[in-house]
């Protein structure tokens, strides 16, 4: 596979040629620059004049402190890209135009931030930084939760009432029935511990037990308790000797690292059981409206409509999860003890952080924790109320008022929408409350509008297609080959068939077999407009088939037996049978994928 700078050369001619410019001395720029800087031009230099050109599109005008790293010969706007940037921009007052081109606003983005999400490694500089950050930010929460005026609580706590009372009660008699129903996650646990491990794990803690006794919950019914006990007992914790949730990285772009929090096996299984309770009633009543979980769409079509109306912006909030309190959540739970107890009886109280040992955490959760995307969700939802409340000049007293938001205030993790009419009020809530607003991706000026992957300009879609991995240079490299596969398909689905003619040659000297599928299909295809293709038909179901490379894998051996493979199966969700009927002897995520060939139906 050739370089990643063969796949930008080619892009930029097609972008070029709708653009009806030219691309010659902007392809020499970017060779000579990645020669003498390396691929990091391209994964962050390039995506920060990508960054740089929405937010200027956000101002209305080139601002003095934008491209810093490109030269602005005989005219306001950078010499890169000028060509693009001259259907956007005024070259003389570096004003946007009345009429800017749309192609040339998804050219320039295009062009920009393709390699901006690739899941490179980063310098050991810059992932020890990331967790130096990690710390620094928990001092930072730690510090405004305790300027925060009680006032200031208060009434944070009274929006938040009028906004979950409901929720939690429910999520009190579900607690107090014994309705949570605990549930062990795909992922890793601070213990590391394999997928069925985790069935026989004999951890607990004496927070937990105070909320949900060991019994309820690690066994698979009171006959197998006094047997465990006298067998090898519980390993009960009292909060000081707590095992810590395990910090670490993981790559997600080269300017820094992603820091998560892998949790105890005790506490993600509660966690899973709470996050289940509160999501069956968010989406079951008038919440739904306003918090996102599952699907992005309703901020999307919301971002869009923004985009074209001018009368919603789009926020996007810094270290989101890690910048929520621990404080803030006691507040939203107050009028509830009980649901409180439970929340903060499955929080990790403490972490370890590579390079700075364990430390207590003022933050709610981290990234990582079950818990974490909802409750950053209401926090953030309240305290928009909060700014709206302010704004308004008088305080909401009734669910109904709220009601009249529906369509114009929505929250989904770190992507927020609110009324423009309140944004500034509730960007100074916002951070008087702990949270960072990224203002440079933050849009409610101009035309431009982002949220959740998807990005608008006059209601126009202008969202990108990104690389997401290396280039593969053998079909063993089965993560890069899909991923090429998907930007391939990707590059289709958004019209730019030069490239994608160029991708799919690229892509034929790695796979023999590259047919015409549809998304359905299991195999490694083309994508067409034009449907699939059929080589032969199934002798015995009379379906067509192509020959065609499909990703295979096998979970890896991992035996359960006795009480806890009973307890596995009482944890089940639903009357279905298990869809693996071997999940007692293999589990987990596999270790090894491989690409192999076979016949498969196209669709």
């Amino acid at each position: 596979m050739k370089s990643p700078t063969a796949l930008w050369n080619v892009l930029a001619n097609e972008m070029a040629s709708r653009c009806s410019t030219s691309t010659t001395k902007d392809i020499n720029t970017v060779l000579g620059r990645v020669e003498h800087e390396g691929v990091s031009f391209l994964t962050i230099t390039l995506p920060t004049f990508g960054k740089d050109f929405q937010y200027c599109l956000d101002q209305g005008f080139v601002v003095p402190k934008a491209f810093p790293s490109f030269r602005k010969t005989g005219s306001c706007l950078p010499s890169f890209l000028r060509g693009f940037m001259e259907q956007v921009f005024d070259a003389s007052t570096g004003v946007l135009l009345d009429t800017p081109s749309i192609e040339c606003i998804y050219a320039i983005r295009q062009l920009t931030l393709i390699f901006s999400k690739m899941l490179l490694p980063c310098t050991p500089e810059r992932e020890a930084k990331a967790f130096a950050s990690y710390v620094q930010c928990d001092t930072e929460v730690e510090n405004v939760s305790a300027t925060i005026p009680d006032s200031d609580l208060n009434e944070f706590g009274r929006v938040a009432g009028l906004l979950f009372r409901d929720l939690f009660s429910s999520l009190d008699r579900k607690i107090l029935d014994g309705l949570i129903i605990p549930k062990h996650g795909p992922g890793a646990v601070a213990e590391k511990l394999t997928s069925n491990g985790k069935y026989s794990s004999r951890y607990w803690t004496d927070r937990l037990e105070q909320v949900f006794p060991v019994g309820d919950y690690l066994y698979p019914n009171p006959k197998y308790i006094n047997d465990i006990f006298e067998d090898d007992g519980i390993d009960f914790r009292e909060p000081g000797s707590e095992i810590p949730s395990r910090v670490i990285s993981v790559p997600k772009t080269q300017t820094t690292p992603r820091i998560i929090a892998i949790e105890p096996t005790a506490l993600q299984y509660v966690q899973q059981g709470i996050l289940e309770a509160l999501m069956g009633d968010i989406h079951s009543g008038f919440l739904n409206d306003f918090i996102g979980t599952t699907s992005q769409e309703p901020n999307q079509v919301l971002a869009k409509e923004g985009s074209l109306n001018r009368d919603l912006a789009t926020l996007d909030l810094s270290e989101a999860s890690d910048r929520v309190s621990a404080k803030l959540v006691r507040t939203l739970t107050r009028r509830h003890p009980l649901s409180q107890r439970a929340v903060f009886a499955c929080r990790s109280e403490r972490a370890s952080v590579p390079g700075h040992g364990v430390i207590s955490l003022s933050k709610f959760a981290s990234m990582g924790s079950a818990l974490c995307f909802p409750f950053e969700a209401m926090v953030f939802l309240t305290i928009i109320f909060l700014g709206i409340e302010r704004e308004q000049g008088h305080r909401f007293t009734k669910k109904s008022e709220l009601l009249d938001f529906v369509g114009r205030v929505r929250v989904y993790g770190d992507d927020l929408i609110v009324p423009v009419e309140y944004v500034h009020t509730v960007v100074d809530h916002l951070e008087h409350f702990g949270a960072k607003v990224g203002l440079n991706k933050s849009f409610w000026n101009g035309k431009f509008r982002e949220s959740c992957g998807k990005e608008y300009y006059e209601g126009h879609d202008v969202s990108i297609v990104k690389v997401r991995r290396v280039f593969p240079s053998r079909r063993q490299q089965v993560a890069e080959v899909v991923s090429l596969v998907e930007l391939r398909n990707q590059m289709y689905s958004f019209g730019n068939w030069a490239t994608t003619s160029w991708l799919d040659g690229q892509i034929s000297g790695i796979l023999q077999y590259f047919p015409c599928v549809l998304p359905s299909s299991p195999a490694l295809g083309r994508h067409s407009f034009l449907g699939y293709v059929s080589e032969k038909e199934d002798e015995y179901l009379h379906r067509p088939l192509v020959k065609a490379h499909v990703v295979s894998s096998h979970s890896p051996r991992d035996p359960l037996e006795g009480p806890d493979a009973l307890l596995k199966f009482f944890l089940k969700r639903g009357v279905e049978p298990t869809f693996d009927e071997r999940h007692l002897e293999r589990a987990g995520r596999p270790r090894t994928v491989y690409i192999k060939t076979r016949w498969v139906p196209p669709y």
